[in-house]
């Protein structure tokens, strides 16, 4: 009988949605969404699937214990009472981090040191090893994570981030990741066959995870993951996770998307990225003014990632461009626009109210996702 596994997916603030329905999508039931994460129950081959089809998760965690600990004694007792010998092999690697927000075990290297050799201990009772384990074989990384004294104890099945698709060769300054790219584009209802135009494309990471997203090509096809060395997600269910997304993947789905960029630079880094990704016929790359956009055919889509102006040297240039942007999306009143910005005055400016707003956050910085729907040509 196939065996189950507690399952949590990481998520930024704002997008916890997003992620569950990526989840539903999947097939996966009785979703738990909660600040910054999904929780769910599945099968192991489920840790295949999500680390390869996950667009707006930023990891996935195997959850091996919760419980209320508020001394180092109940801390280390009960992580050694957890079956870690289920998940950790007698030679695993298995580094501890850890964090604690408003719990009476404040101390996190005092924490995480405790459950090292909580763990320690319980595996060399397990394996039946006298000496030092040797840690040599596959990565388990362990995160002890305290919150209000209710600790939680996973193992991170990703290895690097989610967003780290393999594709981004170079970035500008203020690279939007990759993961937020993907919830852009999900929360608009773009569909594969309507013009897409991103007119600040950067390193082109929007419409990179457009063109992924309309081929139906799963985000993690051309990356690692730390369990897939792992014993507990058999090879046969890795093999059938990658066969699955090769027969989804619709490379014939044709697409019409367009990232154009003041900065020749970019445009050159975009191309590179979108080379690397496997997409270099899919997308069209132009040096442009935004001023200069005027769309040529009806029911596109707009999803931008704008200069904000937060440095006040930046500031008159920006609005006077949010202006203009306003002044040609209305002429285009057939097409959707949907931008993010941590600009108040955004919608003053763009001069129109937004159809939904949405907060979100891009790295550390609030931001508003302005999301202004066209009205379809048929």
């Amino acid at each position: 009988m196939a065996q189950k596994v507690k399952l949590l997916a990481t998520a930024a603030m704002g997008l916890e949605s997003v992620v569950a329905q990526e989840l539903k999508n999947l097939g996966y039931q009785d979703l738990q969404v909660e600040n910054g994460k999904v929780l769910f129950e599945a099968e192991t081959s489920a840790i295949a699937r999500c680390n390869l089809w996950l667009r707006t998760a930023d990891r996935l965690k195997v959850v091996v214990g919760e419980f209320k600990a508020t001394t180092f004694d109940e801390l280390f007792e009960q992580t050694k009472a957890l079956d870690w010998e289920r998940y950790i092999p007698e030679d695993g690697r298995f580094p501890v981090n850890g964090k604690s927000v408003k719990s009476t075990l404040y101390s996190v290297s005092d924490c995480q040191a405790i459950v090292k050799k909580s763990v320690a201990e319980k595996l060399k009772q397990k394996h039946g090893i006298a000496s030092r384990m040797e840690e040599t074989g596959a990565m388990y990384k362990i995160e002890v994570a305290l919150l209000k004294d209710k600790a939680t104890l996973t193992i991170d099945s990703s290895g690097s981030g989610l967003h780290k698709r393999g594709y981004r060769t170079g970035q500008g300054d203020a690279p939007l990741k990759e993961t937020l790219a993907a919830a852009l584009v999900q929360l608009t209802n773009w569909k594969p066959d309507y013009p897409l135009v991103d007119l600040f494309c950067g390193s082109g990471t929007i419409l990179i995870e457009a063109a992924l997203i309309g081929q139906n090509i799963a985000p993690g096809f051309n990356r690692e993951f730390a369990s897939e060395s792992w014993e507990l997600v058999s090879d046969k269910e890795w093999n059938a996770a990658f066969e699955e997304a090769e027969s989804l993947a619709n490379y014939d789905q044709p697409l019409d998307i367009t990232g154009t960029d003041l900065n020749p630079k970019m445009i050159e880094i975009a191309k590179q990225n979108a080379i690397e990704a496997g997409l270099a016929d899919l997308i069209t790359w132009k040096q442009m003014e935004s001023s200069d956009f005027k769309p040529s055919k009806p029911n596109g889509y707009l999803i931008s990632n704008p200069p904000y102006g937060e440095r006040m040297s930046d500031r008159e240039s920006v609005e006077k461009m949010y202006r203009q942007l306003g002044e040609t999306m209305r002429d285009h009143p057939s097409w959707s626009s949907y931008i993010i910005t941590s600009h108040e005055g955004f919608e003053k400016l763009f001069g129109a109210k937004a159809t939904k707003k949405r907060k979100l956050f891009n790295g550390f910085i609030k931001v508003d996702y302005y999301q202004y729907f066209g009205k379809h040509i048929r």
